[in-house]
């Protein structure tokens, strides 16, 4: 492996112990065991080298949170107890992972900042609307996108908050079953 990979690799370590915004360049080449003079030369900068982590960071644990999707078995379930099941496999995943969805965190603090940050998050957010809807209602985005970006949207706006509960005190956080039965509920209230 090279200067360059080794720093990415020592910055995203970083992120995930530190945050982005503690991150020193000091700490990146402890990480890594490279030299400062290495960031320069190969990000031009301690920034360009961290927003190259944050997207790293944030698209490993998107890669975590698929195959753990993708490893539940939902095969004949719909509706509700499909998000149920998969919802239960979220959690599972975030409880695993908790450092790299810390990290997403800082990529919101970020955007501000940095228009590449931003570009990826809006990306992001696009693509888990069409998943969302695939994976809670086996909705294809490409046949029925209005479909998709309506229930996606729900179901990402759902998590989002559910997420950020869950961030702040795991054990407090709603089951799916919880999830699934409020749902319930406002079915039949309308």
């Amino acid at each position: 492996m090279g200067h360059r990979e080794d720093l990415l690799d020592g910055a995203v370590r970083c992120i995930y112990e530190k945050g982005y915004g503690r991150t020193t360049a000091r700490d990146i080449v402890a990480a890594s065991g490279t030299n400062l003079g290495s960031i320069g030369y190969h990000y031009g900068s301690t920034e360009a080298l961290l927003n190259a982590a944050l997207e790293k960071a944030l698209e490993d644990w998107g890669m975590q949170l698929a195959t753990a999707l993708l490893a539940t078995d939902a095969e004949g379930l719909h509706g509700l107890e499909r998000f149920e099941a998969y919802w239960n496999s979220v959690i599972a995943s975030l409880g695993a992972h908790r450092p790299a969805f810390m990290a997403s965190f800082d990529a919101f603090v970020q955007m501000e900042h940095a228009p590449a940050i931003r570009a990826m998050i809006s990306e992001g957010m696009r693509d888990a609307r069409g998943m969302w809807a695939s994976v809670f209602h086996g909705v294809d985005a490409a046949a029925e996108p209005q479909k998709a970006f309506q229930l996606g949207s729900f179901y990402q706006a759902l998590i989002s908050g559910v997420l950020t509960q869950w961030l702040i005190d795991p054990a407090d956080a709603p089951s799916g079953h919880d999830l699934a039965e409020a749902l319930r509920m406002v079915a039949a209230s309308l």
